[in-house]
């Protein structure tokens, strides 16, 4: 049995990352719908939840903060102060508290609840939409072994997690947290430049997303060193290494590796009240 079916969740807010936090959940049979609960500002948003997955729904956000077990915060940043200030009384002590909200850290909401409530922060990504996400979670000063087990559990309902410590979620935010957008990004252009090549818009994109889809599998399962990787696709004199020098020639490398510097320091101007 799952280690989260004696819990209920409580989602405060209820956008994508929620939903797909809810269908991994309820469709891989880790809880039972009814111990679900999710809140949000727009009624005709929570009514689609609830004939989709089942769930229960509210625009009150106290009070399913005070009778859920865990209480997962999938909001914006921005109004991260404004959502604790409206909970922080009702969450008891013992509640678990799972956080999404990029760039805001264990401590601020440790600050803003009742005493005895225990802190995960975790940042997911957008894939966890289709079952193929990549999270990574760190726990506050209260949070338990035990607690990170649940928490990892809850992600791991839709993909894979690792557990790190709180000082290297905004270098998560900025590479697999913002990473989906760089690829669909690279996946626009390799598909421009098939169509350019002579190819149709559709078998460009289906040939490049597949592309990128088994590359990402091939390095998972044979946990081999990218560039070993690349080398067995690079002959000499090869198409491969001809495009290849043509990217490195453009900076591809430097490019991304500047994206995900830049993306981690917003990430941190966001934990301190960037707007």
């Amino acid at each position: 049995m799952s280690i989260l079916a004696s819990h209920t969740i409580g989602f405060i807010g209820g956008g994508n990352m929620a939903e797909a936090m809810i269908r991994g959940l309820v469709r891989g049979g880790h809880i039972a719908a009814n111990r679900i609960a999710a809140t949000g500002p727009r009624r005709e948003r929570l009514d689609e939840l609830a004939a989709t997955y089942g769930i229960d729904v509210s625009t009150d956000n106290r009070e399913i903060a005070q009778r859920c077990g865990i209480v997962v915060l999938a909001v914006k940043p921005q109004i991260m102060d404004k959502v604790l200030r409206e909970i922080g009384d009702r969450l008891k002590s013992g509640t678990l508290v799972v956080s999404i909200a990029a760039g805001v850290d264990t401590a601020t909401i440790e600050e803003a609840v009742a005493e005895g409530v225990r802190v995960v922060r975790a940042m997911p990504n957008t894939p966890a939409l289709v079952g193929a996400g990549a999270t990574a979670i760190s726990a506050g000063k209260l949070a338990s072994e035990a607690d990170l087990a649940t928490a990892k559990a809850m992600f791991d309902a839709v993909g894979i997690t690792v557990v790190l410590e709180e000082i290297h979620l905004d270098a998560v935010t900025g590479l697999s947290g913002s990473g989906p957008a760089y690829i669909f990004l690279i996946l626009e252009a390799l598909a421009d430049a098939g169509v350019k090549v002579g190819l149709s818009r559709r078998n460009a994109q289906r040939l490049a997303a597949q592309t990128v889809m088994g590359s990402a599998k091939m390095l998972l399962e044979t946990n081999e060193h990218p560039g070993q990787l690349k080398d067995m696709v690079t002959s000499p004199g090869g198409t491969a290494i001809a495009g290849l020098h043509t990217l490195e020639e453009g900076g591809l490398r430097t490019t991304l590796i500047n994206a995900v510097e830049t993306a981690t320091k917003r990430s941190r101007e966001l934990g301190r009240g960037g707007k």
